[in-house]
């Protein structure tokens, strides 16, 4: 038996090698080894506790998903941070000797990390605060438009419509203005703009939008809100301009491109359907003198072309609208 004691000895006497020294402590591969165990084992006792907090969470319907993921985060630093200092206190360096060094860091810090902090702060602040949570649909004042995918320590990562995910510092989330689509409440109003010819009847134009708002699927219809409306907003240069103005049902809220695209695509359609006309520029051109033959000649073109037009309209399928079945 001790013939076998002192063979592991030997075996593992490599371990009590002194690699440096910290103060009066000896590192060697032993306390190495210890620190790196602590950390693994304190990693495993984290997650393990982040599981069972999403457990208890799953069963208590009245805890918001935003304050599980903040709780979750938070307990893995405080475990991480008690475990680094047991795996530091394992090896037999006295804490209270990191004062100095301490106070050294923080200016420092205060000098080249202050980025860094100041991220780190703001994560901090994101997790407590309920102004952003995972799921929200944000849009950042950089023109970052996306949603929250995970709320870290030092950035945030944010998923466009396009599947691109950024990642964002914390501190523009705290610093810089943020447009939060999904923050109380995920049912939101747009306005789609859009100009007619002047002369053109308001009804018959309220009539044919009202009809294109019906035909996409994006519009919320269940009367918890008013229905869509058409609004005659400016006299333009060479239009009436109105906006059509619609409620848009929650999974829409997430596109708005792909809304704006589709309301835009119906609106265009249905003022073919009716007739009506979609003005451009235009500008007075006034002409001195015209011969009487290139003024018949130019009617009798004009006519023909009418005619041409108003078959083609007639005969021509609805056609389809690709930006409706995004989501």
């Amino acid at each position: 038996m001790e013939q076998f004691l002192a063979e592991t000895k030997h075996l593992f006497g490599w371990l009590q090698t002194e690699l440096f020294k910290v103060g009066e402590t000896s590192i060697t591969y032993g306390s190495i080894f210890r620190v790196v165990l602590i950390l693994v084992v304190t990693y495993i006792f984290s997650r393990l506790l982040q599981n069972a907090l999403r457990r208890i969470a799953s069963y208590r319907k009245s805890m918001a998903q935003s304050s599980v993921y903040a709780l979750t985060r938070i307990t893995h630093y405080v475990v991480m941070v008690i475990g680094a200092l047991i795996a530091v206190s394992s090896v037999g360096i006295d804490l209270t000797k990191f004062a100095i060094f301490a106070s050294a860091l923080g200016v420092g810090v205060g000098f080249g990390l202050q980025n860094l902090i100041s991220n780190f702060t703001a994560g901090i602040m994101l997790l407590f605060e309920k102004t952003l949570k995972v799921g929200d649909f944000v849009e950042l004042e950089s023109g970052v438009t996306g949603e929250v995918k995970e709320i870290n320590i030092r950035s945030t990562i944010v998923t466009t419509n396009d599947n691109i995910d950024i990642i964002v510092p914390n501190s523009e989330f705290v610093s810089g203005r943020v447009t939060n689509w999904t923050m109380r409440d995920t049912l939101r109003r747009i306005k789609i703009g859009f100009g007619v010819a002047y002369g053109t009847d308001k009804e018959l134009v309220r009539k044919a939008v009202l009809e294109a708002a019906e035909r996409v699927p994006h519009t919320l219809n269940d009367g918890s809100h008013r229905p869509p409306q058409v609004w005659l907003t400016e006299f333009g240069d060479s239009s009436l301009n109105f906006e059509l103005v619609v409620w848009l049902k929650p999974e829409a809220v997430n596109r708005p491109s792909a809304v704006r695209a589709a309301f835009m695509w119906e609106i265009h359609t249905s003022l073919e359907e009716h007739g009506i006309e979609i003005p451009f520029p235009q500008r007075d051109l006034h002409i001195r003198s015209w011969n009487s033959d290139a003024r018949v000649q130019t009617e009798s073109l004009s006519k023909t072309q009418a005619k041409k037009s108003s078959t083609a309209s007639k005969s021509k399928k609805r056609p389809e609208n690709d930006a409706a079945e995004e989501l």
